[in-house]
């Protein structure tokens, strides 16, 4: 199974039909289907790492001044205790703590809205833990990858750049910081090169890391992903663009 990370953006693309909607809806049509989906989303990022064990994670709407037809959208994809349960043990002995109360935040759900229009696959998500540093993540990803060969698509999900005290709210087609494209363009060639430790010591990169990862809440998902990666797996980049001159929309799918 490939593993993807997914630049979501505005919440409204749960319901727009644009370049990432359609780019979304392509993933999901173009891999195999799963027997499930393991989401690690930027909008679970607490202290200490849980993962969602019910059998029927609610549609959680976490954010506010939307269009009341968002507020409306539910997404009744069935959980998977069992694979909560997986993932528990592969992370042993990290203490993962299984969760009835959390469900599927909109990082998950507006993405898998258009991946997986039916909501027939089961979904887990796996928190981010704030306290722990980059190498922590990526170290969580590496032990997640046996769920590749278990037909488990594992999605992080959040933007590799993210900054939303310059992002050009109400203004359509902004062009992208300099700053913003300099550290995408970046981070796509080690991405490509396989060169994972400038990414996880994303802090040496410089001002154009410091820009574009102002917290490291919606960029701590790709480096989850990355390290699912397995020698001869290729690199794409599915969906592409920049949203708000400020907040990057690339998919990376790995295999």
């Amino acid at each position: 199974m490939p593993a993807v990370f997914i630049g979501h953006g505005n919440p409204m693309n749960a319901l727009l039909d644009n370049a990432y909607s359609r780019g979304w809806a392509a993933i999901g049509k173009e891999i195999p289907r799963p027997n499930a989906v393991l989401s690690i989303s930027a909008h679970w990022y607490i202290p200490g790492t849980s993962v969602t064990a019910m059998p029927a994670p609610r549609t959680i709407h976490d954010f506010g001044g939307f269009p009341q037809e968002l507020y409306r959208i539910n997404y009744p994809a069935p959980g998977d205790p069992a694979l909560a349960d997986r993932v528990r043990g592969l992370l042993a002995p990290m203490s993962v703590t299984p969760d009835g109360g959390w469900g599927l935040d909109h990082g998950t759900w507006t993405v898998l809205r258009h991946m997986f229009p039916r909501a027939d696959i089961p979904v887990v998500q796996l928190s981010i833990d704030r306290r722990q540093p980059a190498e922590y993540h990526f170290e969580v990803g590496k032990r997640l990858i046996p769920l590749r060969d278990e037909g488990v698509l594992i999605v992080g999900s959040g933007n590799l750049v993210h900054n939303l005290h310059a992002y050009a709210w109400g203004r359509h087609a902004a062009e992208p910081f300099e700053w913003a494209a300099r550290f995408e363009a970046k981070a796509r060639e080690l991405l490509l090169a396989g060169n994972d430790g400038p990414l996880i010591a994303y802090e040496t990169l410089g001002r154009d890391a410091a820009l574009s990862i102002p917290t490291p809440d919606h960029y701590l998902p790709l480096l989850h992903v990355i390290a699912l990666r397995r020698e001869g797996d290729s690199i794409r980049f599915p969906v592409e663009g920049v949203d708000g001159g400020s907040m990057s929309m690339l998919a990376v799918r790995i295999g």
